[in-house]
């Protein structure tokens, strides 16, 4: 039976993953070399990409075949359900129907395991024997933990420091899986002991720790650097998720007319809603929405510009909404959606007005997580609770039969810490000051705009 039960999960989880390359409107900015400034070549993402990630960050295929040794370790979670909220319909008194994606379901707890699963199968396959990344909340180091321990890897993962105190519990997942951790800045890389130096009491940010994770990569034979966001390959990887709500609506004859997701750096909105845009460039009317914070407001209110995707400047030059690389955001509890950009893909579409962008503070975004509890009872992250957020503010004025969709992208049992703060009436909003975003876009990198 249990076999049985195996291989129809099997026959339901999509095969091929889709790359929404071909179909984008418009010429997407080339990612630049990060010391010429030129258009990258394969050549150049070697020292941190194994060759297929590379070649997929590149492909021009509308479909890539998932590969089998994948597949197979999808199957422990994979189809993830997509529920109807009718209790939560019912508090907010709306007559639109409200469905989610619960990728909480996976080992680790979100939806990251979709690429870190790829990424450490393909690695493996080139001969790697170890990766670096960096997480945030720690939803991605522990999901690339266990992808690493799912295909024999060694994985060394370096946590934004305000996040490696504040959330232990996800760091202690990630080392019940082997992987070893740092709060970074850290005393391990030059970058970090020089980040040290400079600010001895820095909290640390994505950017920094990326620049750690590539440096630790690049400065070692055998290990490859590690992403949980941002590039192609990565929202790739995650379509699996959009292409699987396809296949549960059908069935349930619902077509969505808002799709929500949270964003920070922008995987599982992305991978949530791509397989969706080309029936809006169809022209069916389907409202596309990216939820951040107040506190790192890259869509709401960075300029649309090339910037490197880390501190130091050593990965890729990227065009996307941003807020300057030296961005170093406020210690809100929403650790992953503190990225200083977004997806160049996502920043693309949100540049010709095919997705929109909406920004919540802390407080509110924690008052929508608790109804949801309290409704369908399940526990979001806070990045999660952003989409809720705004889905709970588009119902409320939505048409009767609107059919809104949005991905559940992970769970909040990691994060009671933060819940804990918000009963005692501690959590405090942050709107990121104006002032410090324009002392951070001096340091844009000089690069022709294209």
């Amino acid at each position: 039976m249990a076999e049985k039960k195996i291989l129809l999960q099997e026959r339901e989880i999509p095969k091929a993953w889709y790359n929404v390359l071909p179909d984008l409107p418009g010429s997407l900015p080339p990612e630049l070399h990060p010391g010429t400034k030129k258009p990258l070549v394969p050549e150049d993402l070697l020292p941190i990409f194994p060759m297929a990630c590379i070649e997929q960050e590149m492909s021009p295929q509308h479909r890539i075949d998932i590969p089998e040794e994948v597949l197979k370790v999808y199957t422990q979670y994979r189809p993830t359900p997509l529920r109807r909220a009718y209790r939560l319909e019912e508090a907010i008194g709306t007559s639109a129907k409200i469905y989610y994606k619960d990728e909480s379901l996976s080992p680790p707890g979100s939806h990251k395991p979709n690429t870190a699963v790829a990424q450490a199968y393909y690695n493996k396959k080139e001969g790697v024997k170890r990766l670096a990344t960096e997480t945030g909340a720690g939803q991605w180091g522990s999901a690339l933990a266990f992808a690493c321990r799912m295909f024999g890897l060694e994985c060394t993962i370096y946590m934004v420091g305000i996040s490696y105190d504040q959330k232990p519990y996800r760091r202690f997942l990630a080392q019940s899986w082997g992987a070893e951790m740092f709060r970074s800045p850290s005393n391990r890389t030059e970058f970090g002991k020089k980040t040290r130096k400079e600010d001895p009491d820095c909290l640390g940010s994505l950017g920094i720790a990326i620049s750690e994770a590539i440096e630790d990569a690049a400065t070692h034979e055998d290990t490859k650097y590690s992403i949980g966001s941002v590039v192609n390959h990565v929202l790739l990887h995650q379509t699996i998720v959009g292409l699987e709500v396809e296949k549960q609506l059908d069935k349930v004859g619902e077509k969505p007319d808002i799709m929500i997701g949270c964003v920070g750096g922008g995987s599982n909105f992305s991978g949530f809603f791509l397989p969706f845009l080309p029936r809006k460039l169809a022209g069916e009317n389907i409202r596309f929405i990216a939820v951040e914070p107040t506190a790192c407001p890259s869509l709401t209110r960075g300029p649309y510009r090339y910037d490197f995707g880390d501190t130091a400047g050593t990965g890729p030059v990227v065009k996307m909404f941003t807020l300057g690389h030296s961005f170093v955001p406020p210690p809100i509890h929403a650790g992953g959606l503190r990225y200083h950009g977004d997806a160049p893909i996502l920043c693309h579409l949100l540049k010709l007005g095919l997705i929109e962008a909406q920004a919540y503070h802390q407080k509110e975004v924690f008052d929508a997580a608790l109804l949801f509890t309290q409704t369908e009872g399940f526990l979001p992250a806070p990045e999660t609770a952003h989409a809720t957020k705004a889905v709970i503010e588009e119902a409320k004025k939505a048409k009767p039969g609107t059919v809104i969709v949005f991905n559940h992208s992970g769970h909040g049992y990691f994060d009671l810490g933060a819940y804990d703060t918000y009963f005692r009436g501690k959590l405090e909003d942050y709107a990121y000051p104006q002032e410090k975003i324009e002392e951070a876009l001096k340091s844009l990198p000089e690069v022709e705009e294209v």
